[in-house]
């Protein structure tokens, strides 16, 4: 009876630690976002460097291991704990780092070595890029994935910022940015976007295959939702709601938004999220809705009946929703047939133009209708997960660029995850003809951690489920110390990539659907 009161007032006292939020700025999630694109710079800066010294690439898969968990994960620990207070330096160092390891690359490059730099960018807007493979949207997914994963777990220590946790009603949190990606990253790659089914295939049949595939996500909800109550593990209610969790409204979106898409035109599928924002926003406005979700039906935060114990995650299905649609045209946008550098660098001007838009009508949004609120996902959130997600895709289309830049100053340095040349400039050989032991050099140069967490993102997100609870069932996370919180955070994510490493490097897909 002792031991199970004292498990009864950790699970009071957590719940506690992580609800009645409020955020941070806008600015504040826009500065720690550009830590991503920075630190995959670096590492390809360092890899390109790397090579110019050594006359080939980095081999080595552990070193490879090492230096992506140091440069990719380990800066993201610091930056939600320790780092926190001086978190505008850390790009600012990071990218004077970038800079000094750019001017190096280029003084001691082995290409253009007499030619104006006038002629280099020439031929660099002239650049032929694989067509098919957008490596932006690959990192753009992971590191989603990666930022959830550490803060589900870094939010019950105290040296986690609590304006970085979730809002409770009103606010933007680093945390309420994440669900909303994890939504939009999921509509860019979906069936829709990349087209996989025939022309003359029904639509209804793709709705019906849709439907099949989205099962362990309804699987996982379930387990996710006996484990928790098996185990007393704490719960903030506010979130989703008493029984709801967010496999299920991943899995609920996906299908109705597949069923959307084959009613509308998929390129029409902005039209469709901007009538399900808007019409939403008016029916919080106009009727009682917004007064049920906040409080219940008693007004009293009464949980009893089912709508009244998970109003949150099913009201915030319509502003989930509109989030998927908005990214399934941006999906549609990116992978239209491009090879030239110029043309993609059209393409960063058009969503920066996107994004300028999107920001003022989320400062219209909140001044006139209503602040941003994870918790109904109305139309301020909406808008503000499109344009973050945006200005966070042109990070790293903008980041690829600078790299290809630079390996064309080094003849063709390989870098994983990142744009190779299928026709260099000033040439008409195409890589196609590439002999056998370069093809074999990226193929070994593909084992990197951004590739091994793309192969299974669904395991990687459900092992840090995992992993989370049984740190916090084992430990007294809020009465931590820095010292065994950096110790535990960088364990954690070090395991979880290790995991996800060893799958990789041995072609293991786990997929049953």
């Amino acid at each position: 009876m002792v031991a199970k009161g004292r498990r009864m007032s950790q699970k009071l006292l957590k719940e506690a630690f992580i609800s009645n939020l409020n955020g941070t700025s806008l600015l504040e999630i826009s500065i720690g976002l550009t830590l991503a694109p920075l630190c995959i710079a670096c590492r390809g800066l360092l890899l390109i460097l790397y090579n110019l010294r050594n006359g080939r690439p980095l081999r080595s898969r552990k070193y490879h291991l090492l230096l992506d968990f140091t440069v990719l994960v380990a800066p993201f620990v610091l930056g939600c704990t320790i780092l926190s207070p001086v978190l505008p330096l850390l790009p600012i160092t990071i990218g004077a780092f970038c800079a000094g390891l750019f001017y190096k690359i280029y003084n001691r490059r082995n290409h253009y070595i007499r030619t104006p730099l006038k002629q280099i960018i020439h031929d660099f807007l002239k650049t032929s890029l694989e067509p098919d493979y957008i490596p932006s949207i690959t990192v753009f997914r992971v590191y989603v994935n990666v930022l959830t994963t550490i803060n589900i777990l870094a939010v019950d220590f105290p040296q986690y910022p609590r304006r970085y946790a979730k809002t409770e009603t009103y606010g933007t949190g680093a945390m309420d940015f994440g669900v909303g990606a994890f939504i939009f990253g999921n509509a860019l790659v979906c069936p829709e976007v990349r087209q996989k089914t025939g022309v003359m295939q029904s639509k209804f049949s793709c709705l019906a295959r849709q439907s099949l595939s989205v099962w362990p996500l309804v699987f996982l909800g379930l387990g996710r939702l006996i484990s928790v109550k098996a185990v007393e593990y704490h719960e903030h209610f506010s979130e989703y709601g008493v029984h709801w969790n967010f496999f299920f409204t991943l899995a609920i979106v996906r299908m109705t938004a597949s069923l959307l898409l084959t009613l509308f035109p998929t390129n029409k599928s902005w039209i469709v999220a901007m009538i399900l924002a808007v019409f939403y926003q008016l029916i919080l406005d106009t009727t009682h809705l917004k007064m049920f979700v906040f409080y219940g039906s008693d007004g009293k935060d009464t949980r009893v009946g089912f709508l009244n114990a998970n109003r949150e995650g099913v009201f915030s299905l319509y502003g989930y929703l509109a989030i998927y649609m908005a990214s399934v045209q941006v999906g549609l946008y990116l992978l239209k047939k491009r090879t030239l550098v110029k043309d993609w660098i059209e393409v960063i001007c058009f969503f920066l133009l996107t994004v300028f838009i999107l920001f003022i009508f989320l400062h219209v949004s909140q001044v006139y209708v209503e602040p941003v609120s994870r918790r109904m996902a109305n139309l301020s959130f909406c808008i503000w997960i499109v344009a973050q997600c945006l200005t966070f895709l042109i990070c790293f289309l903008v980041t690829d660029l600078i790299l290809v830049f630079t390996k064309l100053l080094v003849n063709g340095s390989k870098v994983p995850c990142c744009w190779n040349f299928t026709q260099p400039p000033n040439t008409n050989t195409k890589h196609n003809s590439e002999p056998t032991s370069i093809k074999r050099e990226r193929k070994w140069l593909s084992i990197c951690i951004i590739n091994a967490i793309d192969k299974n993102q669904l395991v990687f997100f459900l092992l840090a489920n995992v992993m989370t609870g049984i740190v916090n069932m084992t430990i007294d996370t809020i009465h931590s110390n820095t010292s065994f919180t950096l110790f535990v955070l960088h364990l954690y994510m070090f395991t979880n990539c290790l995991i996800m490493y060893i799958l990789h490097a041995k072609n293991i897909l786990l997929k049953c659907w």
